[in-house]
């Protein structure tokens, strides 16, 4: 891939202090750590090695990655190691994908309480597969799986989801042998979809009444208990999305797809078009 024309560490450059200063009522270090380790990603203020060649003398400069996480360069050698990691967890069968996402009537309370929330999106997406999985009447088994955090769509749309790449079978109640499950068919989405939204919103009024959600501006209402019980019945009156794709033709298949959703930042240095006049031009 031909380097880009135009890196985020370029935008932060140019506008970064400006972007910080005008959103000084709300951004913290921790924003301003991030944004300080993309301007300096690859620039001598990390330092760096110089590669020499022993015939010709020729001289290249290498200068070192931030390392950070949510840079948009640097996360390959990452992303290559933990899926290597993950590859020794495989196993010699097929697999299947599933997706659970949150209705997006819990996006604004989402947003505002982001490490409790999509927790228990992690939490009860997969206590609905061990469940439904382990029900005689499905699949009448123990399985295991890898599941993916995303809290955007292609269009860097606040969407939080959980993708679940799941073989297709696993151990028996008793341990002594394996259960395919069938060809076409994993477990049954209505059911799951049930069990997740009860587990879900079970949750959700737990950690209420723990006193752990925050509300602010317009959610301000949802921090009286009745406003808030009133508004978690309306959420089972919405649809839970919860997706089921074909099954993969095998292990190295799904984790290939696994590997396009780790160690990956939400808009990359190549879908960056144009920066003219303080507006960004993306694909």
């Amino acid at each position: 891939m031909s380097r880009p024309l135009l890196e985020l560490a370029d935008l932060v450059r140019t506008a970064g202090v400006a972007f910080i200063w005008r959103s000084r009522q709300w951004i913290g270090w921790t924003h301003i750590k991030v944004l300080l380790a993309i301007a300096r990603c690859r620039t001598a203020a990390l330092g760096g090695h110089v590669d020499a060649c022993t015939r010709c003398g020729h001289r290249l400069i290498s200068y070192n990655s931030c390392r950070n996480r949510h840079c948009p360069k640097g996360q390959a050698n990452a992303r290559d190691r933990w899926l290597e990691a993950r590859r020794q967890e495989l196993l010699p069968t097929r697999y299947v994908h599933v997706v659970f996402t949150l209705p997006h009537e819990l996006a604004p309370l989402a947003l505002q309480n982001k490490k409790i929330l999509y927790n228990l999106l992690l939490q009860t997406s997969a206590e609905a597969l061990l469940e439904v999985a382990r029900d005689p009447k499905h699949l009448g088994a123990e399985i295991g799986f890898f599941s993916v955090l995303h809290t955007w769509n292609q269009k860097l749309e606040h969407h939080p989801h959980a993708h679940c790449v799941v073989p297709a079978g696993g151990l028996s109640l008793d341990h002594s042998r394996w259960v395919s499950s069938h060809a076409r068919f994993f477990l049954p989405i209505p059911v799951l979809r049930k069990i997740f939204r009860r587990k879900f919103v079970i949750a959700l009024q737990h950690n209420f009444r723990q006193g752990k959600l925050g509300f602010h501006g317009t959610l301000k209402p949802l921090a009286h208990p009745k406003a808030f019980s009133a508004w978690l019945r309306t959420l089972y009156r919405h649809h839970w999305h919860v997706y089921s794709k074909r099954p993969f033709g095998g292990a190295e298949q799904a984790l290939c797809y696994l590997g396009r959703y780790t160690h990956r930042v939400a808009i990359s240095n190549h879908r960056l078009v144009a920066f003219t006049n303080n507006q960004v031009t993306f694909r």
